[in-house]
């Protein structure tokens, strides 16, 4: 690796996208865009700050965003009003993207075959969802996989001989077993 330096229009090249885009865009245009990247709550100073801007103005821009529903505000643990992007606008920005896509002919379309995909697993599995077939599958070859591994686990017997466990021999887990194993499974 060399030890070569920048060049001199290389050196303030951060300096210089910041200016151009300061010079480019509004106040309220900067601190929009801050907020939209912004998930969790930060104070008006950090916004400020990212926007190119002061905490009067970021605050006056906010305000105007949390009116429209673009931005939740709530109170810092030093008592200063902090300032998120709203999940509510993260919904109607993905279903805009989305409409930009998919013309609505074609969204009623998918969303009559989900139901339907819906409707024949509550027929053939007898379960409300997807996910909670993958649960009860899962708590099925959670308790096979135990009950296998049980039988081939090797006892001691009365005459102090090892021997294994047959299937045969074994009785079914009991419900509050089951009941744990299904509760070591979750969907997120």
């Amino acid at each position: 690796m060399s030890d070569r330096t920048l060049p001199d229009e290389f050196e303030n090249i951060n300096e210089a996208v910041s200016e151009e885009w300061v010079s480019e865009t509004t106040p309220y245009e900067r601190v929009r865009h801050v907020i939209a990247h912004t998930y969790e709550s930060v104070s008006v100073d950090a916004i400020a700050d990212d926007a190119r801007t002061s905490p009067k103005t970021a605050r006056k821009h906010l305000n105007v965003l949390a009116n429209e529903g673009f931005v939740v505000t709530a109170t810092g643990e030093h008592g200063g009003t902090t300032y998120r992007r709203s999940p509510e606008s993260l919904v109607v920005e993905q279903a805009a993207d989305i409409l930009e896509q998919v013309s609505t002919d074609e969204l009623t379309t998918r969303i009559a075959e989900m139901r339907d995909q819906l409707s024949s697993y509550q027929s053939e599995y007898s379960v409300d969802s997807p996910e909670e077939l993958a649960v009860e599958q899962t708590n099925q070859a959670l308790s096979e996989s135990a009950l296998r591994n049980e039988a081939s686990t090797p006892r001691q017997s009365r005459n102090g001989r090892r021997s294994a466990v047959t299937s045969h021999s074994r009785t079914p887990p009991s419900r509050s077993r089951m009941l744990s194993a299904s509760l070591m499974v979750t969907v997120s």
